[in-house]
């Protein structure tokens, strides 16, 4: 991931499109400064969440602590709040928004099996270590 984030990060801030990639864009806890990360969206049904599939990051930690931040892709951003999920809303959510999506496409499913790591058909063993965060608009 290290190497997928060096590169990433520079294209999905000229607006080069990666699927569900974003620039998440969070003060650090403790330095205070603005600190960014590609993750990936998961939206299905009008919901949308972000997961950490590799624990608990530095990127994890200063979401929580922040509670929010700023998701953007090229010049378009996009100011939002999230709440952590408890273990059985994440469950939950992975039933309800991320099977469907790797379901949508093999590609799809091949990634979160596989290069995430998420075990799909067993969300409740795949939540474990797993944070898991809603994301709201704060526009909306």
């Amino acid at each position: 991931m290290p190497y997928f984030n060096l590169v990433a990060k520079p294209l999905i801030a000229l607006g080069v499109p990666m699927g569900p990639d974003v620039l998440l864009t969070v003060r650090g806890r403790r330095s205070g400064l603005p600190r960014s990360t590609p993750v990936t969206i998961g939206e299905h049904g009008g919901r949308r969440g972000i997961i950490s599939p590799f624990g608990e990051s530095n990127w994890v930690r200063n979401l929580r602590a922040a509670g929010g931040g700023t998701i953007r892709i090229g010049r378009r951003r996009e100011e939002i709040r999230v709440v952590e999920l408890s273990r059985d809303e994440a469950v939950r959510f992975l039933r309800e928004v991320v099977a469907p999506i790797a379901a949508s496409s093999k590609l799809g499913d091949w990634f979160v099996r596989k290069v995430d790591r998420v075990d799909i058909d067993h969300p409740e063993e795949a939540v474990t270590g797993m944070p898991v965060f809603e994301v709201f608009s704060v526009d909306r």
